[in-house]
């Protein structure tokens, strides 16, 4: 299913575009509304409007090598994975340029709540640039042309906290 496109409302704000969400009766859909009961200010609707943004911010950040973008928006592990990422393109002297040109999709494919810890995984498609530069600017690795990617994140809360972010804490190519 491809992604809906924001539509402006008559007075030119851009709304977001609303997601499709599992069938409540799927084993992902039972789960959300599991997460709920337990965080009545959950919303799914808002979560994935809110993976989006992550999704672009990290993207970006881990392109840049920017450590405080990426910190508070992924877990110890995984902010420790990509770091070490960051640092081994630093010493080779490569650069990485990352491009989101089009979210196509944006899908949960699987919902956990084990006691307060919710866990989210999404399939996301998007159409992007994405290339490594060594130091004199060759390519290494990726492309300067627009490559369709699916990626698998999953995202994680402690739904009995107060604090609202949601972190990744997995991320893989699908």
């Amino acid at each position: 299913m491809r992604r809906p496109t924001p539509t402006p409302a008559a007075d030119g704000r851009v709304e977001p575009a609303i997601l499709p969400l599992p069938d409540p009766v799927s084993p992902a859909g039972v789960m959300l509304a599991q997460m709920r009961q337990f965080d009545p200010s959950f919303d799914p609707q808002h979560f994935l409007n809110g993976a989006e943004a992550a999704f672009r911010m990290i993207v970006s950040a881990f392109a840049a090598g920017d450590r405080t973008v990426l910190r508070p928006l992924l877990t110890d592990d995984t902010y420790r994975s990509f770091e070490a990422a960051i640092a081994a393109r630093e010493a080779a002297g490569e650069t990485h340029r990352s491009e989101i040109k089009r979210l196509e999709n944006l899908l949960i494919e699987h919902a956990a709540l084990m006691g307060s810890h919710a866990a989210i995984t999404l399939r996301i498609v998007s159409d992007q640039v994405a290339e490594t530069l060594d130091r004199d600017g060759r390519p290494v690795a990726g492309t300067d042309a627009v490559t369709e990617i699916t990626d698998i994140w999953t995202f994680d809360r402690d739904l009995s906290q107060s604090d609202p972010i949601w972190r990744l804490s997995a991320a893989r190519s699908g």
